[in-house]
């Protein structure tokens, strides 16, 4: 019969291991100390409430999952990917918008939004949707530092600059908004050439953001947008089935963005740039929505599901589903923030895996 002792050396080894694990990400979380974020509604934690726009989620049905169950203006019933992604870091469990007079620049400083909902690479994305482009969001970040350095000290500012995390989550509305849209691009670029251009305006906003102090940077690739509900319902060829035009140009996308984001790594002195492949956890949710808990794929939780996005979606509140967490989708076009959880959780243990 084994000794006592010897039956105590597994139950030792795992409490060590746990103590190991959690110091180990304790320390990490310290190398961290902001999360800065540029992009579109997927990481607009509220700015487009402080612009003259219709592109708002600040009304019910969203944010009934939130914190007390506030409308931020985040469009999903809950948290984003970057609220998860900051409280991986050990931060604060949601990032705030850059725009909200309710923070204070002390409290901006572990981590702040600049994302607009609606927004794009292209500024006539933004222009369309009357919103905020990446430019100006770039600019707001070079107000930011100058905030920064005032209440921190230009020491401490630039140790904050320069240790953070910034996240680009941007590029769908490119296509949705904008070039199946409107004729001006399509009359322009073929849509490989337009992809391309994208593309470098991606590399030029990474590149700016570098010139402004950013070493940490991770930029998103886009999901299969021809599976969001609305593509779906909008899908001329084949009613109700993803759209795979869209979802062809989502992956040349992410093979271009790769591409620039390795060479980046590469070339910018004393930085780390690096990509966040999300179309396949997408995908496979979308194939297999029962494997993570998912009923419902091919509808939001708002209104019909079908087509409901921003104010449509607030119309039809009283028709809002029961459990979001049974959906992949909030509305015709955002995720649910449980399908921003599952995200999450994948990028903090691949491509952020390296800040940790």
């Amino acid at each position: 019969m084994p000794s006592s002792q010897s039956r105590s050396r597994p139950c030792c080894w795992l409490l060590l291991l746990v103590v190991l694990h959690f110091s180990l990400r304790t320390a990490a979380a310290g190398k961290v100390p902001a999360l800065i974020v540029f992009g579109d509604s997927t990481v607009d934690a509220g700015n487009n409430n402080f612009i003259p726009t219709v592109a708002r989620g600040n009304f019910p049905p969203y944010g009934r999952d939130f914190d007390q169950g506030v409308a931020t203006g985040r469009f999903s019933n809950g948290r984003l990917v970057t609220d998860f992604l900051s409280e991986g870091f050990g931060l604060p469990s949601s990032v705030p918008a850059y725009l909200d007079p309710g923070y204070t620049i002390d409290q901006l400083a572990t981590g702040v939004s600049f994302a607009s909902g609606g927004t794009g690479l292209d500024d006539l994305t933004a222009e369309i949707a009357s919103v905020i482009p990446l430019s100006q969001q770039l600019e707001y970040f070079r107000e930011y530092k100058a905030r920064l350095q005032l209440a921190k000290g230009e020491s401490a500012a630039n140790d904050i600059i320069a240790e953070a995390v910034y996240v680009f989550s941007i590029g769908t509305n490119d296509f949705i908004v904008n070039y199946f849209t409107v004729p001006l691009r399509r009359a322009q670029y073929t849509p490989a050439e337009y992809v391309a251009y994208l593309v470098g305006l991606a590399e030029a906003a990474v590149c700016d953001a570098y010139g402004l102090g950013a070493r940490k940077m991770e930029f998103t690739g886009l999901a299969p947008f021809g599976c969001i509900p609305a593509a779906r319902t909008l899908n001329r060829d084949e009613h109700d089935e993803c759209n795979e035009e869209y979802n062809r140009l989502a992956e040349m996308f992410n093979a271009g963005l790769q591409e620039v984001v390795r060479r980046l790594d590469g070339e910018l002195a004393g930085a780390r740039v690096v990509f966040a492949e999300t179309y396949s956890v997408v995908s496979d949710i979308v194939a297999n929505p029962s494997d993570y808990g998912f009923e419902n794929v091919e509808q939001g939780c708002c209104g019909t599901g079908l087509i409901e996005t921003s104010v449509m979606c607030g119309l039809d509140e009283p028709f809002t589903c029961q459990d979001a967490d049974k959906y992949v989708f909030f509305d015709s076009v955002h995720p649910s923030e449980q399908t921003y959880r599952i995200l999450a959780d994948h990028i903090l243990n691949t491509a952020l895996r390296v800040f940790l």
